[in-house]
């Protein structure tokens, strides 16, 4: 009797869990009727019968469905998908719709109203374009029915493709394939009809599973898109890049205007040779003007011009250290002694070198240090003041105002073409605005790094990858135009910045000047030198003008032609005095060279601002849309996708 009793517990255990098992939750029918229009849309209405019990789905189901793929050539194209409705059990059904990287999910259901465990017959009914495959021969409907996203097994899949024409069963061709994304499998019937075929499985679709249908039949039975429909298409799918170009046609139209009515340059007159410079003009001040801005070269050109003038000594300490030495007799623009008439400064000049020796101080080592980089930003941030001061505004003009409007305009460009990008528009928006960022951070370093340590150039570098990775982001979503786009619109900025640069009427005449004087530096010839100095006075015009030189990038130039102008012994005199190395020449005198000095010069000063430790500054989740050809697998085609519960 007790052994009964347990054999019939038994059973009741296995019965009961066979009916668990049984009942899991799965789709009991998948069934779609497509039904294909003259001009070559789908009408496509899907029955999905699901057993629910409350796991998975709760309040109904969701189904995906893919609108942007890669044709065959890798182009990004976009399908049209407009819902008609939803009915559950024959019923009109709630839902919402939720967008996704490469299409839409349509939620189906409450989520207010779960649903008792059951049997339920969901219904959608769609249309969508663009689906069809037109090739040389024939064309073809390449349908993914059920997509190869559900997360439940599908006992059994049908469709029905319906032509708009009876053509006849010997001019149809069809065929499909079953499994997992890319199966060859062939586990259905495929039956061709008058006008149409009808598509089964044979065998039980598990998760991640689907069904692919094949429909092959003539041409000139579904009408061919023409050449305007195919460019509206095209411009609907690149509608980002032709944002994007709008905008940079009209960012070029906006600054060729402005440089028309403002950035052209005044007429500089006929250049004639000076040989001296402009009077009342430094040497930076001459460099500054020329190149409409300022720039560490600036800084090192006002110390050499203030070292030619007594204000200043220089001593080279090693290759890369120099030395600023303060001259014992002082400055009367300091509140010191009466200075020397060769050392009268300007007040932008004086500022520059109160900078360099704050208090008492008579000598400042060029090193890299806290206090030392604290120092020279002091002297660059006095001398570009005065700069600026007194000759931007009255010598050139940036036309700040016009570039300001043009990064404006890019901006509003960026943000117009990601919004109307392809996949997910926020993610494009925000990975391109980092990607200009960053990319005009490495623009900048770059030029900050010109002159500076090796470690500035490796970290203009290092910040170099974020902006090529970021665009390969946005080109992953968007695609490569989007980020072209994008750099096309920076370097335009960058490139008027510079361009819109002009001088005015004064700085043209100006500038006439310093071209004349440049070129004098620049050519002259033994004769000319002969001609216009003594022997004896030669060497002190050299040192005179080099900083000059150094200036207006051509000391190599005006060494050598002192070099080939003046005997051995002459040139050796030549050195200037206001300069000592430890490196020592022939009699004694400091070894000197116009162009390593003036690099060396520069390259320290800019590795002296620097303090330690710091810088100076193919297919969606469907598969393929279009026709195969015959070719393809299970998973390809237009349509596609997947769902779940909810």
């Amino acid at each position: 009797m007790i052994l009964l009793q347990r054999f019939l517990l038994l059973w009741l255990w296995c019965a009961l869990a066979g009916g668990v098992a049984h009942a899991e939750e799965h789709i009991l029918s998948y069934d779609a009727q497509v039904a294909i229009a003259q001009d070559g849309s789908l009408d496509v209405v899907e029955t999905i019968r699901v057993r629910a019990e409350g796991d998975r789905i709760r309040r109904g189901i969701y189904r995906d469905f893919p609108t942007d793929y890669h044709d065959a050539s890798g182009h990004r194209y976009r399908v049209g998908f407009t819902l008609v409705g939803i009915s559950r059990d024959g019923q009109p059904e709630p839902y919402h719709t939720e967008s996704m990287p490469n299409g839409v999910r349509i939620y189906i259901g409450s989520a207010d109203v779960f649903l008792e465990p059951g049997e339920y017959a969901y219904e959608l009914h769609y249309r969508t374009t663009r689906q069809l495959g037109f090739f040389a021969d024939h064309d073809e409907l390449y349908w993914n029915v059920t997509g190869n996203g559900w997360v439940f097994p599908i006992s059994s899949a049908r469709a029905t493709l319906r032509l708009p024409a009876a053509v006849p069963i010997a001019q149809l061709r069809a065929s499909g394939f079953t499994g997992s994304q890319g199966s060859m499998q062939r586990d259905l019937t495929a039956r061709p009809f008058d006008g149409g075929a009808t598509y089964g499985t044979t065998h039980m679709l598990e998760p991640n599973e689907g069904l692919s249908v094949v429909l092959e039949f003539p041409k000139g039975v579904i009408r061919a898109p023409d050449a305007k429909q195919k460019l509206v298409w095209f411009l609907g799918d690149n509608l980002h890049l032709v944002i994007g170009l709008c905008g940079l046609v009209l960012l070029w139209g906006f600054y060729l205007y402005r440089w028309h009515v403002l950035g052209r340059d005044p007429d500089r007159g006929v250049r004639i040779p000076l040989y001296q410079p402009p009077a009342g003009y430094s040497a930076a001040s001459l460099r500054f003007v020329r190149r409409m801005g300022y720039d560490d070269e600036c800084l090192a050109v006002a110390m050499l011009d203030l070292a030619s003038r007594g204000a200043l000594k220089i001593r080279r300490d090693d290759e890369k250290t120099f030395t600023l030495m303060r001259p014992a007799t002082g400055f009367a623009a300091l509140g010191q002694s009466a200075p020397a008439s060769n050392a009268d400064v300007t007040p932008g000049e004086a500022a520059l070198i109160q900078a360099l020796f704050p208090g008492s101080s008579t000598s400042f080592t060029m090193k890299s240090s806290a206090s030392t980089a604290s120092r020279m930003s002091a002297a660059k941030m006095a001398l570009q003041r005065s700069l600026i001061r007194d000759y931007e505004k009255k010598y050139f003009v940036t036309n700040g105002q016009t570039v300001t409007v043009g990064v404006g305009l890019s901006l509003v460009t960026q943000i117009a073409a990601s919004l109307a990008a392809p996949g997910d528009p926020v993610a494009v928006l925000v990975m391109s605005v980092f990607m200009s960022a960053t990319a005009f951070l490495t623009y900048a370093l770059a030029v900050l790094a010109t002159n500076s340590r090796i470690v500035s150039r490796i970290i203009a570098l290092f910040v170099a990858i974020f902006p090529v990775m970021l665009a390969g982001g946005v080109a992953s979503v968007a695609g490569i135009g989007m980020p072209i786009v994008i750099g096309a619109l920076l370097a335009t900025n960058i490139a008027f910045y510079h361009w819109m640069k002009a001088p005015t009427r004064d700085g043209a005449r100006l500038l006439g000047q310093i071209d004349g004087f440049r070129w004098y530096l620049g050519v002259a010839e033994k004769q000319e030198l002969d001609s216009r100095y003594k022997p004896e006075s030669r060497p002190e015009v050299f040192a005179q003008f080099l900083p000059y030189a150094l200036a207006l990038d051509v000391e190599q130039a005006w060494a050598k032609r002192f070099a080939d102008a003046l005997p051995p012994d002459q040139f050796e005199r030549a050195q200037p005095d206001w300069y000592r190395s430890s490196a020592m020449g022939s009699g004694g005198r400091s070894s000197f060279s116009p162009g390593d000095f003036a690099g060396s010069f520069t390259r320290s000063i800019s590795s002296a601002s620097v303090a330690p430790g710091s810088s100076s500054g193919g297919s969606s989740g469907s598969g393929s849309s279009g026709g195969s050809g015959g070719g393809g697998g299970s998973g390809g085609g237009g349509g596609g996708g997947g769902g779940g519960g909810w």
